[in-house]
């Protein structure tokens, strides 16, 4: 039965840190721009290197 004392105070403290967290991320930005990234990775840039290289004669 102690233990429920050290741990309720524990949780409450873990608890409160961690909503800190979350709205410390979200005020710097953290969760703007979910999907960009995810479909940053599906466009090809490397064609349009290709393409470059072939109009310049050697």
């Amino acid at each position: 039965m102690s233990v429920i004392y050290g741990l309720i105070p524990g949780m409450i403290l873990l608890g409160l840190v961690s909503v800190l967290v979350f709205f410390w991320a979200v005020k710097n930005g953290q969760y703007d721009d979910m999907e960009g990234p995810a479909h940053r990775i599906l466009d090809d840039d490397d064609m349009d290197d290709r393409k470059d290289k072939d109009d310049r004669p050697s």
